[in-house]
């Protein structure tokens, strides 16, 4: 191992041991359960730092109205404490972002986690020291604190992007991101409000606006296909027999594809006369959640000719939903099949085009030109707005790390690395970066995110207990463990129709410098896949990773 000598990272190492066994990034689901696990479990020195004033990650930042899940309430819950799931109660079946705020701080407060905390600091680089075997954080305030183990829990949507047109900064009016929702209450009723982007965010801030707005002038550059979440309340009774269940939800979780609820149908689509595919549909549409999405019959992403099928459905669908024709037609995608990239969950928001007080504007082929004091300019037509609601997504996956200055050993920089390839090792660790561990990382498991987080962190979890144990203080992937693992990654994906698709699964983001070619950015193999080689690294003592 080298020694760095660069003069930056000599004054970033205060002390030649770790001020903390471990820093974490990131107060979100993922992170807070690695506190608990590292901190509680193997009592470990451990310091988590977080951007914002509290818990929660996406649900602290997309306070917008209307923020729900779309996976079930009870599945997204946190499994490893029984005493946990015994005491909470969920009010409905798809919560909205307020309770499950309530969800995470009371987590927070359960295992006494803000102790461990620094809130209002933002992580701006991690520097890592091959002669100490220890990363070097700074924060935004400039101070600079060492620890041997460094876990990103950074989230894979959490980096909020902005349209690429001029003049933004010069609006008058009020001007909010989906992202970035404050928390003071924002009132739309008798307002010219605006909303750029359609995408699940989109949808959802969508038809709240929708009810109270003067006008709501919606900007649409690609419509998504959506489908009705069909939401209900949790009666005390229902919750009770949930409850019960749990046990057996959770298994299931583990063996469905993606850690759903749902999971592909055995059969293809054309096995079935068209009634019997047709029934099929009704129901799954129907059905509340991801259940059409995740749930179609196993061809549904593989076959071009099996999914036209199922889009022409969904497509039928929205023709009965929407009155005006072309409006119609302007909201069913032409660019990509349903399923193909992610399917916005959705109550009311077809109905929404429907009202007089809301208006579409395609901005595909007549984009927008520039933000101005008053509104919105194009070539042909200016806008006046008392409101702009930016629902323009995230620089996904990669975007959380490329915002920080993070560098591995001999000063490799992440962001220049993953812009030549995009390399992990199970989605956890990266070679040239000791001790560095993405609890979400690029090439992990996604799917239903609180079932891929715990198994992460548990995973994480197990590898530094084994350190601690045999008296290691470095680890990283070997070269051709992480080629391996890429090559399976890579393998997975192949025949998939989303992967010729542009979305943030394929890193795609046209507000994004550097990110208009495709790219394999997620794992999109199954879950029960993904944790059979991970469980067969750690029985098999982790010869894919260099220790010592």
């Amino acid at each position: 191992m080298q020694t760095q000598t660069s003069e930056t990272l000599r004054r970033a190492d205060p002390a030649p041991v770790p001020e903390w066994d471990a820093i974490i990034i990131g107060a979100g689901l993922s992170g807070l359960f690695q506190l608990h696990c590292l901190r509680d479990r193997l009592g470990m020195n451990v310091r988590l730092f977080e951007m914002g004033t509290g818990v929660g990650g996406t649900w602290y930042w997309n306070r917008y109205p209307g923020a729900r899940f779309d996976s079930e309430s009870y599945s997204y819950a946190y499994s490893f404490s029984q005493e946990l799931l015994d005491e909470w109660d969920w009010s409905e079946h798809f919560a909205g972002q307020p309770e499950t705020e309530r969800y995470l701080n009371h987590v927070a407060d359960k295992f006494d986690l803000r102790r461990s905390i620094s809130f209002a600091s933002k992580v701006t680089a991690c520097h890592y020291h091959d002669d100490s075997r220890s990363w070097a954080v700074r924060l935004e305030d400039g101070s600079w604190h060492t620890c041997r183990f460094l876990v990103t829990a950074v989230g894979p949507l959490s980096a909020p992007t902005f349209p690429k047109v001029p003049g933004r900064e010069s609006f008058a009016g009020e001007a909010y991101h989906t992202g970035l929702w404050p928390k003071h209450p924002v009132t739309f009723e008798g307002k010219r409000v605006a909303v750029i982007g359609t995408g699940a965010s989109g949808v959802q801030v969508i038809t709240e606006i929708a009810k109270t707005a003067k006008s709501l002038t919606v900007f649409q550059r690609r419509p998504n296909w959506c489908k009705p979440l069909h939401n209900r309340p949790i009666s005390k009774n229902e919750m009770k027999r949930l409850r019960a269940w749990y046990p057996e939800m959770f298994q299931l979780c583990e063996q469905t594809s993606a850690g759903f609820l749902h999971t592909p149908d055995g059969r293809r689509t054309f096995d079935l006369p068209l009634e019997e595919r047709e029934a099929f549909w009704e129901k799954q549409y129907r059905t509340p959640g991801f259940s059409m999405w995740v749930g179609g019959f196993k061809d549904m992403m593989t076959d071009r000719a099996a999914n036209d099928e199922v889009s022409k459905f969904v497509a039928r669908k929205i023709r009965e939903r929407v009155h005006d024709p072309k409006v119609a037609d302007l909201l069913i995608p032409k660019d990509h099949g349903f399923g193909t990239r992610r399917v916005p969950q959705e109550s009311g928001y077809y109905e929404v085009f429907n009202q007089p007080n809301v208006e579409l504007v395609s901005v595909l082929e007549n984009p927008i030109r520039r933000i101005t004091p008053t509104g919105v300019e194009f070539a042909d037509r200016d806008f006046a707005f008392d409101m702009i609601v930016y629902a323009t997504g995230f620089d996904a996956i990669t975007g959380s790390f490329d915002r920080i200055d993070i560098r591995g050993a001999s000063g490799a920089k992440l962001k220049e690395k993953w812009r030549a390839a995009l390399e992990t090792f199970l989605g956890v660790q990266i070679a040239d970066f000791p001790n560095m561990f993405m609890c979400i990382g690029p090439h992990t498991a996604l799917g239903n995110i609180p079932r891929s987080a715990e198994y992460n962190v548990l995973w994480i979890t197990n590898l530094i207990e084994y350190m601690r144990q045999h008296g290691y203080t470095y680890v990283v992937p070997r070269p051709e463990a992480v080629e391996d693992w890429t090559s399976f990654v890579l393998k997975a994906g192949e025949g998939l129709l989303s992967n010729d698709v542009d979305s943030w699964m394929t890193g795609i983001n046209q507000n994004v410098d550097g990110k208009q070619t495709r790219i394999i950015a997620r794992y999109s193999g199954s879950a029960p896949a993904f944790r059979a080689r991970a469980n067969a690294v750690a029985t098999e003592g982790y010869r894919q990773l260099e220790m010592c």
